[in-house]
This record gives C-alpha cells, structure tokens and sequence, in this order.
C-alpha cells in the first residue's frame, strides 16, 4: 500500500462517459486513469477503490471543467461527501502546437492543475440564484428567437418588393397593422402570416416573462440590490437582476477590475521584450453579462446630460449616496461613449464603457461609493 497525503482526481466528463485521472504529488504521476460510465456512482466506486488501495485517510480533491454538465454533477458529489471544484476552462493550460487531443490527457490536465492550484475555479450559486439564472436566460434566447423572426420577416418583405414608407421606424403598431393589410398573392400572405404568429407568441412571452421578472425582484434577497443598481443609466430590472444572479458573491472580486476581467470586458495584451501591443477585449469570462453590459452602454450612449423621468423615478427608491454615486458614474460613461465614438467607432465606445460599468457595478454592490 502507498500511503497518499491526497489524490487529485482530474475528470474529462462528456454526456456520454467520464475519464478520470488520479495523480499524487508524491510521486509526481498519473497512476490510474479509467473510463466510466457518467454516473455519480461510478465515481463513487472509483474513489472507494482508492482508498482501498491507498488508506482510509486519502484526501480525495476531484474537479472538472465548466461546461455542458453546469454544476448538477458537483453538487452531487458534494452530497456524497467528496470535494469537487469546477474549473474555468480559460484558466487550464493551452494544448501544445501538434499535441493530439484526448480525454485522457484532458483528464490528466485537470488533476495536475488541481495539484498544482494553477486553476481558478467557478463559483456555484446557491439554487434560487441558479433557478432565478436559468429563467433569466430562457428570457434571453426568446429575445434572441425574436430578433431572428424581425430579421426572416424583413428580409421576406424586401424580397418581394413590399416596402415600409409611412414612418421612420419598423416594428411600430403602424408598420405591424401595414404588413397585415398588404396586398399579396395568397402563398405570400400565408407565409407572412405563418411569420407573424411567431412574432405575436414571442412578444406575448417575453412580455409576461418581464413581468415574472419585475415579480422575481421584489423579493426581499434582490429588492435593494436590483434598486441600486437600476440607478445606473442603462440598467433595467432584467440586466440588474441578471447581474446579480449571475455573479452571486460580488466580494469574491478583490478589485473592479478583476470583476472586468470575469466578465472579459480587459483589454488583451500581446507583449515582447520591447514591444506592448494591446488588443481587443478578453472575451474571456461571462458571456452573458459581457452582451448586457455592451447593450447598456450603447443606452447610455444614447442619453443626455439632463436625467429621463424614467432614470429619476427609478432613483427615487435609493439613498442619496446612491444616487449620487450613479450619477457621477452615468456623467463619465456619457462623457467617454461621446468621445470614443467620435474619435473611433462606437463598437469601441461601447466596449470601453461596458468595462466603465462594471466596475462601478462592483463599487455599488461592495458599498465602494464613497
């Protein structure tokens, strides 16, 4: 029997099957890797078989890489007793130029980070926040489903020479009642039409599941976060609670900018000896939050120095630090957007204020706004 202080067990999981890999630091080896069937039992054999082998008092440390499993198979571990991390993946070493990828080696990786500690590992929410999560983004991808239909009717019209005239924007009561009365062949008439139902039932969806949302903020864990945060220009009910079922611990964030960073809003760099080069944004983080945030700074862009009734009535629920702390923030993510976009493009603009919002997401959230 070798006796092992602890045995990091590194896990490739696919829907199909988990590959496991356990190594010691001892020494400094992978001296088992097996293919399982993806089951929580499977693992939990597996580790009774270990410490058959190596000692009751093994500390087993397990981890896998964020992905299509989310946080069910973590969870269930942790029900068992046996420690699990999940790992970001962008935080993993890159695959070597020519090496051949397999899930043995995948799994061989992850136990070496876990070793190691050179991973940074994902934080689990609490189950209402993960609940919460999940019908924000079912939301989100009606909206997405939406654009798309917007898209497949514009195109249609356009294709066959219909044309909206009577106003400047589409999408209005008017250029709506427009497409139900043109006049058309009877197969043109029936796929617009088929197009419109999709357009009617995702409206109606996303109209009601804004409005589970407003309800969902009123609870009294989100309440005061969600009315914070709506201070912002830009900022609805939907992107503040968003915002914070998403990251869940805003304190795990040392700094603002390292909360820019998990949203992959920084900068790249690309550095040599006498060169620093700097890139684009990350895009290294939280996709979701990253889009919103992009999405509010264009609002922002959008607004003027003198606050909307709209902006006003929503501070109104706040304390006037609060207030005043928004306010300050709003006037400089104006300011910048305005002057990016005049001297670049407004993508950058956008870019760069998204970054300016997050990190005074984070200020309001730690209480920094002093």
């Amino acid at each position: 029997m070798n006796d092992y202080t602890t045995v990091y067990i590194g896990m490739d999981v696919h829907s199909t099957n988990y590959t496991l890999s356990s190594y010691t630091r001892e020494t400094d080896n992978c001296f088992s890797t097996v293919t399982l069937k993806p089951e929580v039992k499977s693992i939990v054999k597996y580790i009774k078989r270990i410490k058959e082998d190596h000692g009751e008092d093994v500390e087993i440390v397990t981890g896998y890489e964020a992905g299509c499993l989310g946080y069910s198979l973590y969870k269930d571990l942790e029900k068992e007793g046996i420690k699990c991390i999940i790992i970001a993946p962008t935080s993993l070493p890159k695959q070597k130029a020519g090496e051949i990828k397999t899930d043995k080696r995948d799994a061989q990786k992850i136990a070496r980070a876990l070793a190691a500690g050179t991973y940074k590992s994902v934080y689990v929410p609490d189950q209402e926040d993960e609940d919460v999560k999940e019908y924000i983004r079912m939301r989100d991808d009606h909206k997405q489903t939406l654009k798309k239909t917007k898209q497949q009717i514009n195109a249609f019209c356009m294709r066959n020479g219909f044309v909206f005239t009577e106003g400047k924007s589409k999408w209005t009561q008017k250029h709506i009642k427009w497409m139900r009365t043109l006049k058309m062949t009877a197969m043109q008439r029936l796929i617009l039409d088929e197009y419109l139902i999709t357009f009617d039932y995702y409206t109606l969806r996303i109209k009601q599941m804004d409005e589970k949302i407003e309800e969902i903020s009123n609870r009294e864990r989100y309440k005061e976060d969600v009315d914070r945060l709506c201070c912002f220009a830009g900022m609805s009910v939907h992107k503040s609670l968003c915002h914070i079922v998403e990251t869940g611990d805003f304190d795990r964030f040392p700094k603002a900018p390292a909360y820019s960073a998990y949203l992959g809003e920084v900068p790249g760099e690309s550095s040599s000896s006498t060169n620093v080069n700097r890139l684009g944004i990350t895009k290294a983080g939280n996709r979701h939050l990253r889009m919103l945030d992009i999405e509010a700074a264009h609002a922002i862009g959008r607004t003027r120095k003198t606050k909307s009734k709209a902006l006003i009535k929503r501070q109104q629920k706040c304390s006037p630090e609060v207030i005043a702390y928004a306010d300050k923030a709003n006037e400089r993510m104006r300011k910048m957007y305005l002057n990016l976009s005049l001297r670049k493009n407004k993508n950058i603009a956008a870019a760069a204020v998204a970054r300016e919002l997050s990190c005074f997401i984070w200020g309001m959230m730690t209480d920094h706004i002093s």
